[in-house]
Formats: C-alpha cells, sequence, structure tokens
C-alpha cells in the first residue's frame, strides 16, 4: 500500500510538471538529461510517463499485483 500511494505521488509530480513545464529543480535536472535523448518533446515524454506510473501506483495500491 506505501510503495502504490508513493507511486501515485511520484507520477502526480512528474505529470503535473511536465503539463506545465515547471521550473522546480528536481524536474529541471531530470529534463536537462533527458532532453538529449527526447529533444522538445521532453516535457510531452514526462507527462505521458507520470500518468503511467500514477496509474501502475494505483493498481500497487489496490493490491492488484498480489
Amino acid at each position: 500500500m506505501l510503495w502504490g500511494i508513493v507511486m501515485i505521488a511520484v507520477g502526480a509530480f512528474l505529470s503535473i510538471s511536465g503539463f506545465l513545464k515547471s521550473e522546480f529543480v528536481i524536474y529541471k535536472v531530470l529534463a536537462a538529461r533527458s532532453k538529449i535523448l527526447w529533444g522538445e518533446n521532453v516535457h510531452i515524454f514526462y507527462a505521458v510517463v507520470g500518468i503511467l506510473v500514477a496509474i501502475v501506483g494505483i493498481l500497487f495500491a489496490v493490491d492488484v499485483f498480489k
């Protein structure tokens, strides 16, 4: 249950930061490293990955993988 909640929080952070093109330090570091591969699409990448991580977190929280 705890790991599911943590994954939901991380996914929400990545998704919201990606959609808003956040200037938060942690997101800027992640985006700068990923920009090498993804170019200007790095924010869309993090928005989609954040949604996917949050969905997996929800599945962990409701104990689907047991």
